[in-house]
């Protein structure tokens, strides 16, 4: 039976250590690539709008996910507030830009954790947990000590801080990142990070290096590296660089090549956003795939359903 590596950190007191280091963080806020510099312990917040405390905006088994995390019991999913980044076409767009959530203790998050794993969940998965990443890892912590046993997925935009990926190795263990975009104009026009792919590799390459590509056992994934592809209409993503990129990772990499993108949010403000993408647009992206031999994680049942779109 797989043990998740964050039971040894706890037994050490090494698990301790990581988050008073990631606390210290919250000083002098770097938690992710834009680095605001504000106290948040003091109750200061920078661009992703986030405070002391972590708020939640709801929990639940989640069927919706891959189905190496779903299985027969769903992913154990905590919707995390707020985002560090601002894409306009987010389908989260009352979570992420407007901070419809509540705010709790660790201590309340720690108990949700251990609800999920009663309700059978074969994960805890974390749905945008970068700016919150110190009070996550605290509220792992008090589980831990309360009898959790489930594997944690970090379920992020990819738009991180290496170095505090880096201090997560050996708490998650499994990392689904998106990967949103190669191009810098795209990246500043629709989520005001110009330099999202330049961060996003170095963060996705440290999060290959710790846990590998995805591993299953019975169905249910257990550790490794699960990436998200969402194809945007009229080519905006890039999709090319992104696949090459993965492809040098390892061509054992599992991809998710999403067809579901929708517009949403303020997507409609942008004529090239304001539509979904074409059958064709989203074939071409499936046989760069194939070609790049990135054949793992292509999901049939999607495939299947835009065909018939």
């Amino acid at each position: 039976m797989f043990r998740p590596s964050y039971l040894e950190l706890y037994e050490s007191g090494e698990l301790e250590r990581r988050v008073e280091k990631l606390y210290k963080i919250l000083e002098s806020c770097e938690l992710c690539p834009r680095k605001c510099g504000v106290n948040r312990l003091e109750g200061e917040k920078g661009f992703c709008k986030a405070g002391k405390e972590p708020m939640v905006s709801s929990y639940f088994p989640h069927f919706g996910e891959e189905e190496p995390l779903v299985g027969s019991n769903g992913s154990g999913t905590i919707f995390l507030t707020n985002c560090n980044l601002r894409c306009v076409y987010c389908q989260n767009y009352e979570i992420s830009h407007l901070g419809i959530g509540k705010e709790v203790s660790v201590e309340v998050v720690a108990q949700m954790m251990l609800e999920l794993q009663k309700l059978g969940c074969h994960n805890i998965n974390f749905v945008t947990p970068t700016h919150y990443a110190p009070q996550l890892v605290k509220a792992i912590a008090i589980a831990a000590e309360r009898g959790l046993k489930l594997p944690i997925v970090w379920n992020c935009s990819g738009y991180e801080n290496v170095e505090i990926i880096k201090l997560l190795d050996g708490i998650v263990d499994i990392y689904m990142p998106d990967i949103k975009y190669s191009s810098k104009e795209a990246a500043e026009k629709y989520s005001k990070a110009p330099d999202y792919f330049d961060r996003c590799k170095e963060a996705v390459k440290e999060m290959h290096r710790q846990v590998g590509d995805l591993k299953i056992h019975n169905g249910i994934a257990y550790r490794g590296l699960l990436i998200r592809h969402l194809v945007l209409p009229n080519r905006l993503a890039g999709s090319e660089e992104i696949l090459k990129f993965i492809a040098s990772l390892s061509k054992n990499s599992y991809v998710n090549i999403m067809a579901q993108y929708r517009p949403e949010g303020e997507a409609f403000k942008y004529e090239e956003l304001n539509r979904r993408p074409t059958r064709e647009e989203f074939l071409e992206v499936i046989e760069l795939a194939n070609e790049l031999g990135l054949t793992r994680g292509l999901q049939p049942k999607h495939l299947f359903w835009y065909l018939l779109e």
